[in-house]
């Protein structure tokens, strides 16, 4: 029982060193570039707290990367890397789009969560390509995730420019297919945090409640823990492969389609895969495949994210320090093996010493 509780605490003491020792190696480099990092850190801190609509922007952006956390945390638990959150986002985002388009005049109780329903299932299908190739054909989910996220880009920006509108940006969906409710705008001064975040809480519950109270979910963790062993157990490895990609390309599936009708609206072409997937993966590592830890993680990302954009007029710094602050967080969650060493050498000495104390 003391080592379970032992455990438990090192695994939350890795993020939190990884959060500390982040912060200190951005702030090192602010100081060798000549900058003040309290300055900085202050305007950061300062900019999202300060201000009502600055902090629903956060949680709006926490919003979108809780669900693609949860979607990359599921399919690392079954022991996968799905590198095409930011595919499965977009294929979540252009049919919830193009439904709510395509059926604007339904009562928003039934258009809402059709729409909701239709992305998470068109990510589903994405991320399901991947999960059978691996399961029936052995190959590389890393390597086809990779290429079906450029295939969403380009496949996405086709269906505007030909289907959906004249020029790079759709119509906007009528209000019964809006996420937007008006007390949660009018509290956070006119930000578009909006009923997605509430929808971000419960899908956090019920992937906690399906990961420990369900057999399904332990047979995923199983198969991930020792995929020879499950099967040895009578379990299917090539059925809990494809769930784990169904469900993972399921949750990013949903983000988009929540980012489509919460955030903005409408879709418009992307030069580029949104950031927003890859910034998952890195949430899902800091939260440690935790449900809960990665709301917490998506929540700090989103204030960097949108502290950062102040860091430039009232520090003087380039907003490029947060996203230096976020790669040497996700560099210390990587590599937490240091930060479990450190904490093993500090109870090896403390331990040490007691022991010292008693002989003498």
């Amino acid at each position: 029982m003391l080592k379970v509780s032992r455990n438990r605490l090192n695994n939350i003491l890795v993020p939190i060193l990884s959060i500390i020792f982040g912060f200190i190696l951005g702030a090192i480099l602010m100081l060798a570039f000549g900058y003040n990092p309290i300055t900085a850190y202050e305007a950061m801190i300062m900019g999202v707290f300060g201000s009502p609509y600055f902090f629903g922007e956060a949680l709006r952006q926490a919003t979108i990367l809780t669900f693609s956390g949860l979607g990359f945390a599921i399919a690392f638990k079954a022991g996968f890397f799905n590198i095409g959150i930011s595919g499965q986002l977009l294929a979540g985002w252009v049919s919830a789009i193009w439904f709510a388009l395509a059926f604007p005049d339904l009562p928003r109780l039934i258009l809402v969560p059709a729409t909701l329903i239709i992305g998470m299932v068109f990510g589903a299908i994405w991320a399901g390509i991947a999960g059978a190739l691996r399961a029936y054909f052995g190959t590389s989910e890393v390597i086809v995730t990779i290429m079906l996220n450029y295939t969403a880009l380009h496949t996405t920006n086709y269906i505007i420019r030909n289907f959906l509108a004249v020029g790079n940006t759709t119509e906007r969906v009528s209000e019964n297919a809006s996420l937007r409710i008006d007390w949660l705008t009018n509290l956070t001064a006119g930000s578009r945090l909006n009923l997605g975040f509430f929808i971000a809480i419960a899908v956090v519950v019920l992937y906690w409640v399906f990961m420990t109270h369900m057999t399904s979910g332990f047979e995923v963790r199983a198969v991930g823990l020792n995929p020879n062993a499950s099967t040895y157990a009578g379990m299917s490895a090539e059925k809990n492969i494809i769930l784990s990609m169904l469900i993972s390309g399921g949750l990013a599936g949903l983000g988009g389609a929540i980012h489509g009708i919460g955030t903005f609206g409408n879709l418009f072409t992307q030069n580029a895969l949104p950031n927003i997937g890859f910034n998952g993966i890195a949430v899902a590592l800091l939260g440690l495949g935790n449900p809960f830890g990665t709301f917490l993680a998506s929540i700090l990302f989103g204030i960097l994210d949108v502290g950062s954009g102040f860091m430039p007029n009232r520090a003087g710094v380039p907003d490029e320090m947060a996203s230096i602050v976020i790669a040497a967080i996700i560099f210390f969650v990587g590599a937490n093996y240091v930060i479990r060493l450190l904490i093993d050498k500090v109870k090896t000495n403390k331990k040490s010493d007691l022991e010292g104390g008693e002989e003498a």
